[in-house]
């Protein structure tokens, strides 16, 4: 989680920090919850955890596939209106 709010903070700035990192803590938190609870329904089905496994790992590649073209960099902003 650490490479992640630091990859918030260098894209979108500290305004909203809060914010967003705590979209993305929720959702990696909802995403654990998922996972876990389709692998014990998975191996209360079959009593294996085999395909479990191999599931986690594909989606790991995906994963970093999808990740590679992130681009770390600030995003661009319009300019605020002068007051």
């Amino acid at each position: 989680m650490p490479l992640t709010s630091a990859l918030v903070a260098l894209m979108f700035g500290p305004r909203f920090m809060a914010t967003l990192f705590g979209f993305v803590f929720f959702s990696h938190q909802v995403g654990a919850f998922i996972g876990v609870w389709l692998a014990v329904f998975r191996f209360e089905r079959t009593g294996s955890y085999d395909v479990v496994w191999w599931l986690g790992a594909a989606l790991g590649i995906f994963a970093a596939l999808v990740n590679l073209p992130i681009r770390e960099q600030p995003v661009a902003r319009l300019a605020a209106a002068p007051a």
